[in-house]
């Protein structure tokens, strides 16, 4: 059955997850999967021979002491995923959720993720994850592996939950952009929403031509705004954000390949560290 999967941790970003993923299964009438990981404890940690991390010359008394607080600690993680989960449970459906499954899951998160995916309409991830939230100029470091990896939408949370109320789309005829625009134009995700279709880096007949053709995606009562910018993405996007009231930025994902990335640079992820809004993200 198809529903959204919203991933949540102890971090401050729990509660917009919810609240984005209430959103979104409203619209799309979908029930919620609330997802909880308890990550896999290091592999020398998680074997009760510590010597080799330590020293060889540690008394047994106190490496049995150390295995003992591991493992009281994954005992502490996992009621703490409980507590969690029953919280975002009752979020959800004060919400308006009629259907919430939890799932308390155990192992390496991205890969947990991935595997929950398959009936998915849209993923749920916050910004940052526990230990991160004051990192203001970085994202959490499973974004980018979630979204390369994924075949599913990912909406990515922002701190603060505004229900949003206006699509800033930035299109930049890619064929991920052609997809987004796709969905754009025809989920009811999206339905009545006013749509600002930003072209950046932008200024030749051709581009104009290119979105000319995106704007005619749309039903002729549809409220489109386009704008060409001339700037780098990553600087006329946020400016268009900054003014548009309770916005959501909606854009095709990774267009290159994770060592060009490197080189490079991605405006993806600079587009998610800038803006202070939900960013939904479509391979």
């Amino acid at each position: 059955m198809e529903h959204v999967l919203a991933t949540i941790d102890a971090s401050t970003y729990a509660t917009s997850v919810c609240r984005y993923a209430a959103w979104a299964a409203t619209r799309l009438s979908l029930p919620v999967e609330l997802l909880h990981v308890v990550q896999n404890q290091d592999p020398v940690t998680a074997r009760k021979d510590l010597s080799g991390a330590i020293g060889l010359g540690v008394k047994s008394d106190l490496l049995e002491e150390l295995v003992r607080l591991s493992q009281d600690s994954s005992r502490i993680e996992i009621e703490k995923g409980r507590v969690l989960l029953a919280a975002g449970q009752q979020m959800l459906r004060e919400a308006g959720v009629a259907e919430v499954t939890t799932l308390h899951r155990h192992g390496l998160v991205v890969e947990t993720i991935l595997e929950r995916e398959e009936n998915a309409r849209v993923l749920v991830l916050g910004k940052r994850g526990v230990g991160h939230e004051s990192k203001g100029d970085h994202i959490g470091s499973m974004i980018e592996r979630v979204v390369r990896a994924s075949a599913k939408p990912v909406l990515v949370a922002s701190r603060e939950y505004a229900e949003p109320r206006h699509i800033v789309f930035a299109y930049d005829a890619s064929p991920a952009a052609d997809r987004a625009l796709e969905r754009l134009a025809n989920s009811p995700l999206f339905t009545g929403l006013p749509v600002t279709i930003v072209m950046a880096e932008a200024g030749s007949d051709a581009d104009r031509a290119r979105l000319a053709k995106a704007e005619s995606a749309f039903a002729p009562d549809h409220s489109v705004t386009t704008i060409m910018g001339r700037g780098k993405a990553d600087q006329v996007i946020p400016g268009i954000v900054a003014s548009t009231e309770d916005a959501l930025v909606l854009m095709g994902a990774y267009g290159h390949s994770p060592i060009r990335t490197m080189i490079l640079g991605s405006t993806t992820t600079e587009m998610i560290r800038t803006v202070k809004v939900p960013v939904l993200l479509v391979r």
